[in-house]
C-alpha cells in the first residue's frame, strides 16, 4: 500500500487475521471429527446437518455477493464503485463454496444409518434428504411407497437434484467470475468495452437469479421436509441471503477502513449499506409473517405441521428469537439515519444479523432432520459454525489480497464514490 489515498493499494492478507483464520479452521476440522468419530450415532446426524446449514450459508453469502455486484451494474450506481472489491471476493470464492456444499450433500444423501419409526420398524435412511432419498418411496408396492412423494419424484430424485445444483451454482458461479474478471480488465485496458460487458452480464445473471435461485432453495432446504411445501419459501431465503451478504460486506468494509485501507469511503456509503440492510430485514420479516401467518390461518394439517415442529418447547424459544434477532434489532438500531453513520453501531448491528440468519438457517433445517430430540448447542453447532467463518475469512480476504488494486481505479463511475454524500 502506497499511501493511504492511493488507487493502486493492494491489500496485505497477514497478522492477525490470517493466523485467527486459521486456527478457527482447525477448530471447525476437529468439532467434525468430533461429531463423526468421538461420538457417532444420532450425532453424526447433527454433524451432517450442521454441515449443511453452514456450506448452505457459505454458498448463500457468496451468492449475495454477485447478486450485489449485478444490481449495482445494472442500476449504473456509482456509490458502491469505491468498494466493489469486497462483493467481487465473495462471486470469486463462489465457485469453492459450491464445491463444498455438493461434497456436503454427496456425504449427506450416500451415508445412511438406522432408524426406528413410531411404529417399532426399522430402516435404514441417508442422513440427510431421507423425506425423498430412502429407498422405495416411489415404488409402487414397496413398504416405504409414499404417494405424496411419487407425486413430486420428477423434482424429489437425484438426478435433478444434482442438475440442479450443479446448473445452477455453476452458472451463478461463472458470471460471478466474468464480474470480477472483467473489473479487473477494466483497471488494465480502461474505457467502457468492460463496464459494458459488465452491465450485459449483470442483467443475464438477474433473470436466470431471480428464475432460479427460490428452485435452489426449495431443492436444498425445502426438500428436507419433502411433505411440505410454500412458494414463499424461495423469497423468503433470498431475502435471507441478501440481508447477511449486506452484513458481511459492511463488516468488511468496516475492517478494511479500520487497517487503512480504502480511507476516501465514508459513513455515506455506510449509510447507504444500512438502508439496504433495514429495508432488506424488513422485507425478511414480511415473508417470514406471510407464510406464517397463512399458514397459521388455513390451519392445514399437512401445512401448519412445519410449524408445529418449530413450536414444541425445544424450538419455540429460538422460533420467537429469530424474530427478535433479524426485525427487532435492525428495526430499533438502524431506524435513525444517524444510527446507519456510526461505524460501532453498523458493525454490531451486522454481527447480530450474521448470528440471527444463522438461527434462522438452523430453524429452517434441524426440526426437519435432527428433530427436537436431538436440539442442542453444542460441539459441533459452535465448532462447525467457528470453522466455516474462519474458512469464509481465510478465503475472502486471500482473495481480496489477489487484487493487483483493491480500488477499481478505472471504473467509470469512480469519481461519483468518491464524492458520494447523502
Amino acid at each position: 500500500m502506497k499511501t493511504h489515498n492511493s488507487f493502486e493499494e493492494r491489500f496485505e492478507f497477514a497478522g492477525s487475521a490470517r493466523t485467527w483464520s486459521l486456527v478457527a479452521i482447525v477448530i471447525g476440522v476437529l468439532a467434525i471429527a468430533f461429531g463423526f468419530i468421538f461420538k457417532g450415532g444420532e450425532h453424526a446426524l447433527r454433524t451432517y446437518s450442521n454441515l449443511l446449514l453452514m456450506a448452505y450459508y457459505f454458498v448463500c453469502v457468496c451468492t449475495a455477493g454477485v447478486f450485489f455486484c449485478a444490481y449495482q451494474y445494472v442500476a449504473q450506481a456509482g456509490w458502491s464503485a469505491s468498494f466493489i472489491r469486497v462483493p467481487q471476493a465473495l462471486a470469486k470464492v463462489l465457485p469453492i463454496a459450491s464445491i463444498i456444499l455438493i461434497i456436503v450433500v454427496t456425504a449427506g444423501l450416500l451415508n445412511k444409518h438406522e432408524i426406528v419409526e413410531e411404529n417399532g420398524k426399522k430402516e435404514i435412511v441417508p442422513y440427510l434428504y431421507a423425506h425423498w432419498a430412502t429407498h422405495g418411496l416411489t415404488i409402487p408396492g414397496s413398504e416405504n411407497y409414499d404417494p405424496i412423494i411419487a407425486g413430486k419424484s420428477a423434482f424429489l430424485s437425484i438426478p435433478f437434484f444434482y442438475g440442479m445444483l450443479v446448473i445452477l451454482l455453476g452458472s451463478y458461479s461463472f458470471m460471478g467470475l466474468k464480474l470480477a474478471k472483467y473489473s479487473e480488465e477494466e483497471d488494465t485496458l480502461g474505457g467502457m468495452s468492460n463496464y459494458d460487458k459488465s452491465f450485459k452480464i449483470s442483467c443475464i445473471f438477474l433473470v436466470i437469479f431471480g428464475f432460479t435461485f427460490p428452485i435452489f432453495a426449495f431443492g436444498t432446504i425445502m426438500s428436507l421436509e419433502a411433505h411440505w411445501f410454500s412458494t414463499m419459501f424461495g423469497w423468503y431465503n433470498l431475502a435471507a441471503m441478501h440481508v447477511s451478504g449486506l452484513a458481511i460486506i459492511a463488516l468488511l468494509l468496516i475492517y478494511l477502513q479500520r487497517k487503512g485501507y480504502l480511507s476516501f469511503t465514508s459513513e455515506n456509503h455506510l449509510h447507504s449499506l444500512g438502508k439496504l440492510i433495514f429495508g432488506f430485514s424488513i422485507f425478511w420479516t414480511y415473508v417470514w409473517f406471510a407464510q406464517f401467518f397463512l399458514t397459521w390461518y388455513a390451519n392445514i394439517p399437512e401445512e401448519s405441521v412445519y410449524f408445529y415442529r418449530r413450536w414444541e418447547p425445544e424450538f419455540k424459544w429460538w422460533f420467537w428469537l429469530n424474530i427478535v434477532l433479524n426485525f427487532l434489532a435492525p428495526l430499533l438500531l438502524l431506524m435513525s439515519r444517524d444510527a446507519k453513520r456510526l461505524t460501532n453501531r453498523m458493525m454490531w448491528t451486522c454481527i447480530i444479523l450474521i448470528g440471527g440468519h444463522w438461527l434462522d438457517y438452523y430453524l429452517m433445517i434441524m426440526p426437519g432432520t435432527v428433530g427436537a430430540e436431538g436440539r442442542g448447542f453444542g460441539v459441533e453447532e459452535i465448532g462447525i459454525f467457528i470453522g466455516f467463518s474462519g474458512l469464509f475469512t481465510f478465503l475472502v480476504l486471500n482473495t481480496l489480497s489477489k487484487f493487483a488494486s483493491i480500488v477499481p481505479k478505472k471504473h467509470p463511475f469512480l469519481e461519483e464514490s468518491l464524492h458520494h454524500h447523502i
